[in-house]
């Protein structure tokens, strides 16, 4: 069997790839490893069709073990994430595939500080769900509870968050796609705290429209909205509301490096930003890094991936770090990426400086930067076919110093990613275009 865990959790089709019998057995190794008899774990989910499901076979695992288990119903993952911290559980579990496909699930199991696991302890737990069915359940009287406290948890994250927001005003008009997923139902209440004028859209999950022509990875109905509404602003969670991404007054999309850079570049002026240092992936354009270093700042580049943008951010006591997908993690807030947080934070920025996004949004050059996703049953593979590397170490030389390749398998799909940047954009396309016909071609 290979790895279970990805760069995000454990990820399949819910029913086929994931299965109910999986999620039992992680259920119990979870409450072996991470909980014991006594102990209480939690559980959330997003809007998913499949949810119950698993959410079902993983209170019975670890129930089976001697774990107490919380329901927590549809939650947002940052939001189980702060519930598991401020709870006192000894760990978490999300059901969510995040911003996938409504047939996808995924699951995502949190340590008690809400965060995501390390690699040694994902292995231990992959150890012991292979391992499983020698695991003998504890007897009739040391039987685990499952207690459903959704609307009792849904309410604490709620108030958190809304008081996070409540500590400015705001005289804006912001529009909110909700993806049909597991924030849709609290952002509008916890943003209207600020006082701001607000409208929630893609806000009536069916169990199957999630992220469905909607969210964070397909922003254009919410631009479309933005500006028919003739609001200032717009944001777009994705499935499990860990994502943000904004829209400006025009309906135009903000690049995702452009608003870790307007909330880092706020947080720099403000001496608010320790050590001027921010934390982003290989993924992210130079020009954010130019834009850091002529504010007094710096960049430290992690590999793709919020947990290792977390573990750079730590190593390097960085307060804020992000990935332009819309992951962005303020230490002081949040263990995890919060959409709904980096919408308070990025409304409360514009807000402040009496401008627009867009003007904000503009001081952050970007260099032309082209990223494809190749579909492929063989991923993997791109390291040892001559073929591919030696078109890659081709595009490196053709670009030089002033350019950057990166070729990686994704962590969470059949894809090989390439990113491209350079100064020429025409070349960049170029190159990105030549090495994904190749992968195409050869990785089949």
């Amino acid at each position: 069997m290979g790895r279970l865990f990805g760069t995000d959790g454990i990820r399949g089709v819910a029913n086929a790839d994931l299965t109910p019998g999986l999620a039992f057995a992680l259920g119990r190794a979870t409450a072996r490893r991470l909980a014991g008899p006594g102990s209480a774990i939690v559980v959330g989910r997003d809007t998913r069709r499949s949810g119950d499901m698993f959410v079902s076979a993983i209170a019975a695992g670890a129930a089976s073990l001697g774990a107490d288990v919380h329901l927590a119903g549809e939650v947002p993952t940052p939001g189980l994430a702060f519930l598991i911290a401020d709870g006192g559980y000894a760990a978490g579990i999300m059901v969510s595939a995040s911003h996938n496909p409504a047939a996808d699930n995924g699951l995502k199991v949190l340590d008690a500080r809400g965060m995501k696991l390390d690699d040694r302890v994902e292995d231990e737990i992959e150890a012991i769900i292979e391992g499983s069915d020698a695991l003998v359940g504890v007897p009739n009287e040391a039987i685990g509870s499952i207690r459903d406290r959704s609307a009792e948890l849904r309410a604490r994250y709620v108030s958190h968050r809304s008081a996070l927001a409540s500590t400015f005003r705001s005289a804006l008009h912001v529009v909110v796609d909700g993806a049909n997923g597991s924030g849709a139902g609290v952002v509008g209440e916890i943003l209207a705290a600020t006082g701001a004028r607000v409208e929630v859209v893609h806000d009536s999950p069916d169990g199957v429209n999630i992220n469905l022509g909607c969210g964070a990875t397909d922003p254009a109905s919410l631009a479309a909205e933005v500006v028919a509404r003739g609001a200032d602003i717009g944001f777009a969670l994705d499935g499990d509301a860990d994502r943000c991404v904004a829209v400006d007054g025009t309906g135009r999309v903000v690049d995702g490096d452009q608003l870790i850079g307007l909330l880092a570049l706020d947080r720099i002026g403000r001496g608010a930003l320790p050590h001027g240092r921010v934390v982003a992936s290989v993924l992210s354009n130079g020009g954010l890094e130019v834009a850091l270093e002529d504010a007094g700042g710096s960049l430290v580049r992690t590999p793709v991936g919020d947990k290792y943008i977390l573990e750079g951010m730590l190593a390097n006591d960085a307060g804020l770090g992000g990935e332009k997908s819309g992951h962005v993690i303020f230490r002081e807030l949040s263990s995890t990426g919060d959409g709904i947080v980096t919408a308070i934070e990025a409304l409360r920025v514009v807000s402040r400086s009496g401008g627009s996004i867009a003007d904000l949004a503009s001081r952050i050059p970007l260099f032309p930067q082209v990223q494809r996703a190749i579909r492929v049953p063989h991923k993997e593979r791109w390291e040892t076919d001559p073929e591919i590397v030696a078109a890659v170490e081709d595009a490196r030389t053709r670009l030089g110093r002033a350019g950057r390749i990166l070729v990686r398998p994704s962590g969470t799909e059949p894809v090989l990613r390439i990113m491209v940047e350079g100064p020429d954009e025409g070349v960049v396309a170029e190159l990105a275009d030549g090495i994904g016909a190749l992968a195409e071609e050869r990785l089949h």
